[in-house]
């Protein structure tokens, strides 16, 4: 079986997890979004690629979800000594080894999508991570009277300044990475996973011809509610839907997506059993457990929604 993911970062990576338990043997490819990307101290940072990476691979902090496990933080201790900011991004010891790698590899002329590989050799996720684009896309958030980068209105502000609204920079002329297109075409199921729906899926969708991909790929595109009784299962996605005008609801997200065959993408919507109830206009709506406090839980709600996806094929 060909499977093909959008991903954002924690939510995603918790979920690949999941999806890999359920299904070894699968041909999963993970397209990674790369709007959260910024450069800090000189170093590209692809905060969700290394996400995926790191989970797969064995090498995250469980209870940040985020991060490598087993972390010092010598360098940004003597960045602060120096004064030198921003300080909001803790970028430990041995992530900086792979944002270093990352940043001379660019530097020379690879494109990410081989540097991500290159990377993927040491840690072996089981899955083709594969980012979004080659091309620089970076989300900023619009704000009264100014705009921000995302990382800066998320971590430093937590948000809390409302949004406006969020701007791809660089989405409009950028190509997707070599093989993403091919991977939803060719797909046995694409899912969208419980990702930030505005700044994850959204900022893969934002590049040129992705969208298109999914909504006439010959596979059933099944999605997984981010939203758990009215509220994101972590994070701040009620913000980013509420700068769009989205209801912060199972529903909501839905009908944001929506049906293909209503013009949108969805063939299936997954919500949680507190959400039992929601309709979609156009979709079939299965509840089950969202919650991944476990990854035989995740790979139960992987396994639902790869039911759903050979429902509706």
């Amino acid at each position: 079986m060909r499977i093909t993911v959008l991903a954002g970062g924690i939510g995603a990576a918790r979920f690949l997890r999941g999806l890999r338990a359920a299904v070894p043997d699968a041909d999963v490819t993970v397209i990674g979004n790369t709007g959260d990307d910024i450069t800090l101290h000189g170093l590209r940072i692809c905060p969700d690629l290394d996400t995926v990476m790191y989970t797969l691979g064995g090498g995250i902090h469980e209870g940040q979800g985020w991060g490598r496990e087993g972390e010092t933080f010598a360098v940004q201790e003597e960045l602060a000594a120096y004064g030198a900011g921003p300080d909001w991004m803790h970028l430990g010891d041995r992530d900086i080894a792979t944002h270093l790698i990352r940043t001379r590899m660019l530097d020379a002329g690879y494109p990410l999508s081989a540097v991500t590989a290159a990377l993927c050799e040491r840690w072996k996720p089981g899955v083709e991570l594969v980012p979004m684009s080659d091309d620089r896309v970076e989300t900023h958030v619009v704000l009264e009277g100014r705009a921000v980068h995302f990382q800066e209105w998320w971590l430093a502000m937590r948000a809390a300044e409302p949004a406006q609204g969020f701007v791809s920079i660089g989405a409009d002329t950028a190509r997707p990475a070599p093989g993403v297109l091919d991977a939803i075409a060719g797909a046995d199921v694409v899912l969208l996973p419980p990702s930030n729906p505005v700044v994850s899926i959204g900022a893969i969708l934002a590049v040129p011809g992705i969208r298109d991909a999914v909504a006439r790929t010959p596979a059933p595109v099944v999605g997984l509610s981010p939203i758990v009784g009215g509220a994101p299962v972590r994070g701040m996605a009620d913000a980013c839907l509420t700068a769009i005008g989205v209801e912060t609801s199972a529903a909501g997200v839905g009908r944001h997506y929506g049906a293909r065959a209503e013009g949108g993408l969805l063939d299936g919507w997954l919500v949680d059993t507190a959400d039992a109830g929601t309709e979609v206009p156009g979709l079939p709506v299965l509840d089950v457990p969202l919650l991944m406090t476990s990854v035989q839980l995740t790979a139960a709600m992987a396994t639902a929604a790869l039911d759903l996806a050979a429902r509706v094929r």
